[in-house]
């Protein structure tokens, strides 16, 4: 069973004051540099709300809308499984997390290969989550290449929403997919109202650095709040390419991008469900390719929780994920790093789980393996609880002049929450561990992984 404790502990990156600069300067970009809305319909509803024309087509924001927007987006999000109960309650204080999406490649458990991923794998995925007690949220994990481009995104989503009740997050090409995707699921559920009062997905969409909001990304932002259903706003953003090195400039930057898609969010539909962060993306300039287990990753988005709770908006980061080309020491320490840190920062959602090869590549055996992790961590963050019935004087005088305290209620009542029991990491002597055949972490995890697949 998964430990949903409210976290007691939080690992802060930004003081106050730090996210009060970052904000005033996310202000500062844009009233002086703005935002490039490459869609009409958009730009013109910003100017009739007070935008002004600035060099090159950008537009540039006052304050007080800025300000206006973050005042009605809701505290809280919440997203429900297909039976209509509560799944995941970013008011819990409980991070919650999913796989990634769109990975090209798939870690096939059976040869060890990297190969292009296919539906089957989505479907696979999407099984494997709903059976995992630490996934909350389902995602493909990857984008399947043998269908047709514009059947790709639906046709992802429908393989899901097959294998798991839990909600599903989602992204599309352009709006007209995206739109595709919301109709299945209002389906699903019995309708847009239905739909709206229980939503089971999120889409994921945003703005592109530097400072431009595509059509897509502007028409996915205001048919969701139309119909107030929920979205994640925020982008991938590179430092030192499409933004300052430094991370609190990339961190100011980000903080200007992702604005202006809340205020476009919420001027359409006023206390319409988002979440919102930043996915800082190092760049490892020897290579130049990203970097998603480096440690540079987890503080980006992790400075990005102190800041967007500052201003009140419910996060969404990455977390267990690696940079290694197989499940090994260096996927399993990337993994824990980030997921313990991202728990402790008392983010609401957490997704990319299941990621290698820098994003690349996606992987049901580091799925399992993150899920260990998770559960592991949660632990961790619970904490210790200090009262009268936890004290246990009265259970020390009974017991301790005999050593009695197996014995004792108190003992078999508390220890499921006292200790954490792993399924996969290894506590067995090593007598009977080599007697059971010496099995590796990487033999134990294809052996659960056949188990919760078949």
């Amino acid at each position: 069973m998964a430990i949903h404790s409210p976290k007691k502990h939080q690992m802060r990156f930004l003081s106050e004051e730090d996210s009060r600069q970052i904000h005033s300067a996310a202000l500062q970009i844009l009233h002086e540099v703005g935002m490039n809305f490459l869609d009409e319909e958009t730009r013109s509803l910003l100017k009739s709300k007070g935008c002004r024309q600035g060099e090159d087509g950008f537009l540039l924001f006052e304050q007080e809308l800025i300000e206006d927007a973050l005042s009605t987006v809701p505290s809280k999000l919440t997203l429900y499984n297909q039976n209509g109960g509560v799944a995941v309650d970013t008011s819990d204080e409980v991070t919650h997390f999913g796989p990634g999406v769109n990975c090209i490649f798939t870690l096939d458990h059976e040869t060890g290969e990297a190969r292009p991923c296919v539906l089957d794998d989505i479907s696979k995925t999407a099984r494997l989550c709903e059976r995992l007690p630490n996934i909350d949220v389902v995602e493909s994990l990857g984008t399947p290449s043998d269908v047709p481009a514009e059947e790709e995104s639906i046709a992802t989503v429908r393989a899901m929403v097959e294998q798991t009740s839990k909600p599903v997050a989602f992204t599309g090409h352009d709006e007209d997919k995206v739109d595709k995707i919301w109709a299945y699921l209002a389906d699903v559920v019995g309708g847009w109202d239905a739909l709206s009062e229980k939503p089971i997905g999120i889409d994921c969409t945003g703005p592109t650095s530097p400072l431009k909001m595509e059509q897509g990304a502007c028409r996915r932002l205001r048919n969701a709040a139309k119909r107030h259903l929920p979205v994640v706003c925020y982008q991938g953003i590179l430092p030192g390419l499409v933004s300052p090195i430094t991370l609190a400039g990339t961190l100011a930057q980000a903080a200007a991008e992702t604005l202006a898609g809340i205020v476009v969010h919420q001027l359409t539909g006023p206390g319409a469900p988002l979440i919102s962060g930043s996915a800082i993306l190092p760049i490892d300039m020897r290579t130049a390719g990203i970097v998603y287990g480096a440690p540079e990753y987890s503080l980006g988005c992790l400075a990005a929780v102190d800041y967007f709770s500052h201003i009140g908006v419910p996060t969404w980061v990455g977390a267990g994920c690696s940079d290694s080309h197989q499940i090994d020491a260096q996927a399993g320490a990337e993994a824990c790093m980030s997921i313990t840190s991202a728990i402790l920062s008392r983010t609401s959602f957490a997704h990319n789980v299941g990621y290698i090869s820098s994003g690349k590549t996606g992987s049901m055996e580091m799925l399992v393996l993150c899920d260990e992790l998770i559960g592991m961590a949660r632990r961790f963050a619970a904490g210790t609880s200090v009262d009268e019935d936890t004290l246990a004087v009265e259970v020390t005088k009974h017991a301790a002049k005999t050593s009695a305290f197996v014995a004792q209620k108190h003992t078999m009542r508390h220890l499921k929450n006292e200790m954490w029991f792993p399924s996969l990491l290894e506590r067995r002597t090593e007598n009977v561990w080599r007697e059971g055949g010496s099995e590796t972490l990487q033999d134990r995890i294809r052996q659960k992984l056949n188990t919760l697949l078949a």
